[in-house]
């Protein structure tokens, strides 16, 4: 199964591995050389029909169900001069993109009637304080994208397609955090933070992000 991904600004796509999908609200437990993350909200679909250099006007044919999530990509990676799996910008960039837990893509989907009259509101919080939210999401952003990507990627029965709605921000950084003038741990030796997200009301996801201090 590919993550199919269209970058917000620049139109480019690029696919994530399987093992980044998160859909089952697990805990996201930083490793040791992650010390935050960076974060895009999304709208995806579900490919429910296989094709290769699909027309615009029959792009609505290949989905059957959508629904809106976020991408998360290690902040570490994005800054320049840090180490990472090879030379140049789209090293990094790869690097940022690939790590497990961090396409968050909540199941089960919507009936994409749920876009068309624009009164659905998907929200996102961070510790309980919305950070985003958008009632913008259509069908039409959909199936550009899909007719899009369809010329470059040969879609498969399950593929997800994912749609960037915003450029790259930042979600958490613990570094930052932890050196705050007065910032106490959650517990000793950790520190953590709570992200959620619904749409039309319903809760899509919650999770922890939790980071915990190495080890002396």
């Amino acid at each position: 199964m590919n993550i199919i991904v269209k970058s917000y600004g620049t139109g480019a796509f690029y696919c994530r591995p399987d093992t980044s999908w998160e859909r089952e609200d697990k805990d996201l437990y930083l490793p040791d050389p992650v010390s935050g993350y960076l974060w895009t909200p999304v709208l995806f679909a579900r490919i429910s029909k296989a094709g290769k250099c699909i027309g615009r006007k029959f792009s609505g044919r290949y989905y059957d169900a959508v629904n809106y999530g976020i991408l998360l990509y290690i902040k570490d990676m994005l800054i320049p001069g840090r180490p990472c799996a090879g030379p140049g910008p789209g090293a990094h960039f790869a690097a940022a993109s690939c790590a497990d837990h961090t396409s968050v893509l909540p199941f089960p989907m919507y009936d994409k009637v749920t876009l068309e009259d624009g009164t659905n509101i998907f929200s996102v919080s961070k510790d309980g304080k919305e950070i985003y939210s958008t009632s913008e999401g259509s069908y039409e952003i959909i199936e550009d994208a899909l007719s899009q990507a369809s010329g470059l990627i040969s879609l498969r029965i399950g593929d997800i397609l994912a749609v960037e709605l915003r450029e790259m921000s930042m979600l958490a950084d613990f570094a930052a955090r932890q050196n705050a003038p007065g910032q106490a741990a959650d517990t000793p030796g950790t520190s953590s933070t709570e992200i959620s997200g619904t749409f039309c009301g319903n809760g899509l996801f919650r999770f922890k992000m939790i980071k915990m201090s190495p080890r002396p």
